[in-house]
């Protein structure tokens, strides 16, 4: 097959990674894969193989932002018709929600066999606290891109939303969990860790107000867990200083580790004794999954998202209401006694499965 992966960049974070798995393994699989960046931006190491294409916009005119979306879906058609001078696109995946609204606009795009595929809640993330006027036009938004498009969301949760919040009637509508190469990860996760052997907490994630880290370190000082808690991610220099006083003035700032954005996060999640999400909504939630598949506990917030349809059976235990309160009880009994991890439970995300139900997008 030819496959075209179409992102608004490729800095540190959930979807991204998602994208250059897929990559990876299709090219594996020996299809042809393109991936196309609106931005020239990438943290990660690129698959052998790939074919990667910035197309960035130059516009810097006083009005650009008022012709953006028109102006760079052309140029986008423009890298896509000569990208098909050596055949056409089987399968096209439009990610991110600012990519699908410049991929909405393609003209060369609406003969193609399309797909827009949503990686987070969007009544969470674009609604958020709006009301009246503000809320409806934004909703319209929405409406406008997704309408009777086909869509595929990460969780059941992300495609339900986009129905019952935004009155979105897709043409085609299915759920593919995010792809996880499990031997790959727990290869990885060998690398030297500088805190293996030590009994710690993680948290992997940027300082988003959604990712909700005020939560996580007002209920790890409720807690009472002496074990430090790690914070791999990182945000702007008021964002971390906010954070910093908050642990402070939990009395816990001296066990509150900022260790930054890490590459390679694995071996971090692998060491440690237990995994934390706070968030208010989750598209999925990845790190849940790869520290599953490690060996570590996991305690997540029961947010709109991936998470309760990821932590299931036994590992219900793990899911704690969206409060400071309840999350501290949860993470403390988790602390003292994690569940077992089945991980037969895991092959629903191994990679090769994940990339056949897109491949069947063709079909």
């Amino acid at each position: 097959m030819r496959i075209l992966l179409v992102i608004d960049g490729l800095p540190g974070g959930g979807a991204e990674k998602v994208v250059l798995t897929l990559a990876e393994n299709f090219i594996r699989k020996g299809d042809r894969v393109s991936l196309f960046s609106l931005r020239d931006v990438c943290a990660y190491p690129l698959p052998e193989g790939l074919d990667y294409r910035v197309i960035a916009d130059r516009c810097r005119t006083p009005w650009r932002k008022l012709t953006e979306l028109s102006r760079r879906a052309a140029q986008l058609d423009r890298a896509i018709a000569e990208a098909e001078q050596e055949g056409k696109f089987d399968l096209v995946l439009s990610n991110l929600h600012k990519t699908d609204r410049i991929v909405a606009r393609s003209k060369h795009l609406r003969h193609h066999n399309l797909w827009f595929c949503l990686h987070g809640v969007f009544s969470a993330s674009y609604l958020g606290n709006k009301t009246g006027l503000s809320r409806w036009l934004k909703k319209q938004k929405i409406k406008r891109v997704y309408q009777q498009q086909r869509v595929v969301g990460v969780s059941r949760a992300v495609g339900q939303d986009l129905i019952d919040a935004f009155d979105v009637t897709p043409a085609k509508l299915c759920t593919i969990y995010n792809p996880f190469d499990l031997d790959a990860i727990r290869e990885n996760a060998q690398a030297p860790c500088e805190m293996a052997g030590e009994d710690y907490l993680i948290h992997v994630g940027r300082f988003h107000a959604a990712k909700r880290h005020d939560r996580l370190i007002e209920a790890y000082a409720e807690s009472g867990i002496r074990a430090p808690l790690v914070l791999l991610g990182q945000g702007n220099a008021e964002q971390e200083a906010r954070l910093r006083e908050l642990a402070a003035r939990s009395g816990v700032g001296d066990r509150v580790l900022f260790k930054g954005f890490q590459t390679n996060p694995l071996p971090w999640i692998k060491h440690a004794r237990l995994l934390v999400v706070s968030s208010d909504s989750e598209g999925f939630g990845n790190v849940l999954v790869e520290a599953l598949i490690l060996g570590t506990a996991v305690v997540s917030t029961r947010c709109p998202g991936g998470p309760v349809e990821i932590l299931t059976g036994v590992l219900q235990q793990g899911l704690s209401e969206l409060n400071s309160h309840d999350l501290a009880r949860t993470m403390r009994s988790i602390y003292d006694c994690p569940p077992a991890i089945d991980t037969t439970q895991l092959a629903r995300f191994d990679v090769n499965t994940i990339c056949e139900e897109y491949r069947n997008l063709h079909r």
